[in-house]
């Protein structure tokens, strides 16, 4: 178990190396977003994935939501993605928002118990991005064992998870420290299923649909527990998205 202080430069270059590497084997790396700290696997990685949810306690009925590190991501794993959701990434990627969206049938990755969907986001992190676009999509969920709150620093994140993570990448104190907004895409009108980081009326801005007074809003509405997505976590989150009810079940990173 290594931990790279991402201040300063050679630590901080040293720990992606090795991240990219303990990603690689099937290791787990605990990293910086802009929300919460988040526990992160290879997202190809079955094997990886399950060491990931049984690390935070969890089973496979609640699967974690996927960090990309580029916007173009979003249709290498989704599919059938509404142009509404496509403006709101535009305009809020990278950031505190998980999309919740159909996953594309060809994709060759065992998330869990997700019913054909994927949470997706990229977040506004420059460690964390820069090592997803070496690594490409992770599986993170936000930093915490089940029940409790979500790592806001590294140390944090190694109280919880001590040796049985590989690298620990410490960037200071997280973001903002509130989960991801997550809004479910999978059917016919989008839905808030989390409200965090963003607001509705921020979201509104650019799908009114999603309104506090539109037709169905339910305004506050989470997800079934708390640190993910749909019926998914919600520790806080992985942005659980957490980061975290149906469609997909996720946890995030916040």
């Amino acid at each position: 178990m290594s931990v790279y202080d991402c201040h300063d430069p050679e630590q901080r270059s040293a720990g992606l190396d090795e991240a990219v590497n303990a990603l690689g084997r099937g290791a787990l790396v605990v990293l910086p977003t802009d929300t919460v700290y988040g526990i992160g696997a290879d997202a190809f990685d079955a094997r990886a994935v399950a060491a990931l949810l049984a690390a935070k306690g969890r089973g496979r009925q609640m699967p974690p939501p996927v960090l990309v590190g580029n916007v173009g991501a979003l249709d290498g794993l989704a599919t059938e993605v509404p142009e509404v959701v496509r403006d709101l990434v535009r305009e809020f990627w990278p950031g505190p928002l998980t999309v919740v969206c159909l996953a594309q049938p060809s994709l060759a990755w065992d998330l869990g118990d997700t019913d054909g969907t994927v949470a997706l986001r990229m977040p506004a992190d420059e460690t964390a991005l820069a090592l997803l676009r070496r690594t490409g999509p992770l599986a993170v969920t936000s930093a915490n064992l089940t029940g409790e709150p979500a790592a806001e620093t590294a140390q944090e994140a190694l109280d919880y998870f001590g040796d049985g993570v590989a690298v620990y990448l410490d960037a200071g104190r997280a973001g903002g420290g509130t989960a991801s907004t997550i809004v479910d895409a999978t059917a016919e009108r989008l839905t808030v299923l989390r409200e965090g980081a963003l607001t509705r009326a921020a979201l509104a801005r650019i799908a009114p649909e999603l309104a506090e007074d539109a037709p169905d809003a339910t305004p506050g509405a989470a997800p079934a527990e708390t640190d993910g997505t749909p019926p998914a976590e919600t520790d806080g989150t992985p942005d659980d998205v957490a980061a975290d009810a149906p469609p997909a079940r996720t946890t995030e990173p916040g």
